[in-house]
């Protein structure tokens, strides 16, 4: 059961919940949706179906995601909440002094230089053998026959091919981003209701289904993706790609009114919403749509972003605890900067610990 509202206000109308006997998918795309069920009626579970919408939604809506990306999972199975961080590092050979001795004062948003190692499909390899009804290459099935057989690109993501091409065109002069250009747009990007098949797609979800992902990491897709990458000037390596493993972590969570909301820890950037809840639960909403509720709540968020982008990094590196950042005194201390108007966020400064140092060194014999 479906509700929405439910953690603002301790109301929900009928028309606003939404029952389902034998499971469901909600995504983006109906598409997607639709492989994600057929497994779900072909015997697969929640996990399977996860995978098997995952994976297509990187065929029909490519423009939003894809196979080189990053995964987040919570799930929910026999009675306990699991955490999935299927993140990337940066390559190894590379570090700052890397790149400020190649003139960047920041990280290239795009181009070989700030690819990380793909966590997406060790995701859907994990999360199938460790709580997967069926195999893998049955979870998978259902987007390679959208790549192989195509489908009728949706209106919606028509629109965001075609944005992207024109912006691709402007930006992406170096030799290595043709590549792109011959896999995605060869001539331009497809209108809507055209129907687009990607064969060299399939091929990769293939190879990904009957290795179960192991070609991806340690095998032919591997060498291929780290040639390239290399040859365009990055810094993936084989051994990177091999050396890659997932991270089950708890899930952190803050109580709102009275219902526990789970996200993943840092490095993921979900504590960014505990941080906004947690201020909001100091205040009292009586009306669904005033002025100061949604003044309120862009506040909070505003707030929590700030902080997100000053402290959330890679858990060994952070400089205060998610315990600092989602403590009753910080929350309260961040809800006393919302006013009467709108402000120019600024991160905080949670009282954090120090530390100690000793050092001993025994008699040498």
């Amino acid at each position: 059961m479906l509700t929405f509202d439910a953690l603002n206000y301790p109301y929900a109308s009928r028309r606003n919940v939404v029952y389902a006997k034998r499971g469901m998918v909600a995504t983006s795309q109906p598409l997607a949706a639709q492989t994600g069920l057929k497994v779900l009626q072909a015997g697969g579970n929640a996990i399977d179906a996860a995978i098997a919408t995952a994976a297509a939604l990187t065929v029909v809506e490519p423009c939003a995601n894809g196979i080189g990306g990053d995964a987040f999972a919570l799930i929910w199975h026999n009675g306990q909440l699991h955490g999935l961080n299927a993140s990337g590092p940066a390559p190894m050979g590379i570090s700052l002094q890397t790149m400020r001795d190649l003139g960047h004062t920041e990280m290239p948003k795009r181009g070989p230089l700030p690819v990380t190692v793909p966590g997406t499909p060790a995701a859907w390899a994990a999360m199938s053998q460790r709580f997967g009804r069926v195999p893998l290459s049955a979870a998978l099935g259902g987007a390679i026959e959208l790549a192989s057989e195509g489908f009728p690109v949706s209106p919606s993501v028509a629109f965001a091919w075609q944005q992207a091409f024109k912006e691709f065109k402007e930006i992406f002069k170096e030799d290595h981003f043709k590549h792109w250009f011959d896999t995605f747009a060869p001539e331009r990007a497809p209108m809507a209701g055209e129907l687009w098949r990607s064969a060299d797609h399939a091929q990769t979800l293939q190879s990904i289904a009957d290795t179960g992902a192991e070609s991806f990491y340690r095998g032919a897709l591997a060498e291929r993706i780290c040639e390239f990458v290399q040859s365009a000037g990055g810094y993936l390596a084989q051994s990177d790609l091999a050396d890659y493993r997932v991270d089950w972590c708890q899930p952190i969570s803050v109580n709102y009114r009275g219902y526990d909301v789970w996200e993943i820890p840092p490095n993921g950037h979900g504590l960014v919403a505990l941080m906004a809840l947690n201020i909001l639960k100091g205040f009292e909403f009586t009306d669904r749509d005033s002025l100061l509720t949604h003044h309120r709540q862009i506040e909070a968020i505003k707030l929590a972003y700030a902080d997100g982008f000053a402290h959330i990094a890679d858990p060994a590196h952070m400089r205060v605890s998610v315990a600092d950042l989602l403590s009753d005194s910080y929350a309260a201390e961040r809800r006393a900067l919302i006013g009467e108007r709108a402000a120019l966020p600024m991160p905080g400064e949670p009282a954090h610990g120090g530390t100690v140092y000793l050092s001993t060194v025994a008699r040498c014999t």
